[in-house]
């Protein structure tokens, strides 16, 4: 699948995060620019940080003029990446339903929905009636305390699998000669002249020609090595999957009122989400608290799901901006220091484009028009983005 490496003394770019935005901007450089001397580096095993502790859910039916194209372009790759890297990332477009339970959220996702379609996502708000055919086993009645008075249904939108993600664009950045040197953790950057000239690992010193940071959860702290500050705080983000079941339920379900998304794998398990946790942290410890919420909701959505047992839970480490959008761009601060961070709880839908943009602004020194809004720039001049509304679970 890839092979392992020496670390040399040197490399064009060096990638700090071998997940899947920082293997997206190693396949881009190597196959759209044919720059290969590049290094990724991560202080895990691959996959190992929050590519492989999301719920790997894809669409695109965001709420800002901003986000909406932007994530439509990730999903477009997303359809395509199988053939393109020759590899199965099992992909599967099974749809979305965001539900509302709220006067105030119904209004919410009404807003989304005019801006999808006008931006050419498909995504309609829908009723009662129609969720109860597409979902026969989703309880649309005034039991809950929550009843669902509407959804928005993104039928784009669907599950991947994250692994099969990592692992073919790991093969395929290997193939090009790209080097992927897991267990490699970064502990310093050197700076001269207002210029990073390298990266400090606890392998050894390399120098690079452009760093660029794409790590999730811990991406302050790297920033911190080379001076740059970032608008970020960390959160911990829970999940849990249950025991198998036959398949009940072909669509991904979100509730941003009750915190907690249900979708359930073709092995036939539930994959359970909770809200971020409230507090900031990098633990990716399991809690009982949290457990217990994602359980109390998940039957209120589907009360048959009662002797259901939960086969194990865990978390990861979500980098938060003040305005849930991500930061993408080159730092001010210092030349040469690029960074896509900041994604919160939905890196992973836009892996593709993010990697792909990223790419060709390292390779070219120009900004793609698609990330232009998600500048650092943004915080100092006041154009924030505002995607909150449609951050689901994080909102």
């Amino acid at each position: 699948m890839w092979r392992s490496h020496e670390l040399r003394r040197g490399y064009d770019v060096v990638i700090v995060g071998a997940g899947v935005h920082g293997l997206a901007a190693a396949y881009y450089l190597g196959s759209a620019y044919g720059i290969r001397n590049v290094a990724l580096l991560d202080k895990g095993y691959l996959g190992g940080g929050s590519s492989g502790r999301n719920t790997a859910i894809i669409r695109s039916n965001y709420r800002t003029t901003e986000g909406i194209p932007f994530y439509n372009a990730s999903v477009r790759l997303y359809e395509e990446l199988s053939q393109e890297l020759g590899w199965n990332v099992l992909f599967s477009q099974h749809g979305h339903l965001t539900l509302g339970h709220t006067d105030a959220s119904v209004t919410g996702l009404r807003i989304r929905a005019e801006n999808n379609q006008v931006l050419g996502v498909d995504s309609r708000l829908i009723f009662p009636e129609e969720i109860r055919r597409l979902v026969p086993t989703l309880d649309v009645s005034k039991r809950p305390h929550f009843p669902i008075l509407a959804a928005l249904y993104h039928p784009p939108g669907g599950v991947i699998r994250h692994d099969a993600v990592v692992w073919g664009y790991a093969r395929a950045c290997d193939r090009m000669g790209i080097e992927i040197h897991p267990f490699t953790e970064v502990i310093g950057m050197s700076v001269k002249d207002g210029k990073v000239q390298g990266v400090k690992t606890r392998r050894g010193e390399v120098s690079a020609g452009a760093v660029l940071n794409v790590t999730a959860g811990w991406a302050s702290v790297v920033s911190a090595m080379v001076g740059v500050p970032l608008p970020i705080v960390t959160h911990p983000l829970q999940a849990c999957v249950t025991e198998p079941l036959k398949p009940f339920l072909d669509k991904v379900i979100v509730s941003a009122t009750l915190h907690v998304y249900v979708n359930q794998t073709d092995k036939g398990e539930l994959v359970i989400g909770a809200e971020i946790d409230p507090y900031q942290s990098y633990n990716m410890v399991g809690t009982l608290p949290t457990l217990e919420q994602m359980a109390t909701y998940t039957l209120d959505l589907f009360p048959q799901l009662h002797r259901l047992r939960v086969l194990r839970q865990w978390a990861g480490i979500c980098d938060i901006t003040p305005d849930y959008a991500p930061i993408m761009g080159v730092a001010q601060e210092v030349a040469n220091f690029y960074m896509d961070v900041g994604w919160g709880t939905y890196g992973f839908k836009s892996a593709p484009i993010s990697g792909k943009c990223m790419a060709e602004l390292i390779a070219t020194g120009t900004t793609p028009k698609l990330i232009q809004p998600f500048s650092p720039l943004r915080f100092k001049v006041g154009h924030l983005v505002g995607e909150k509304a449609a951050a689901a679970v994080s909102a």
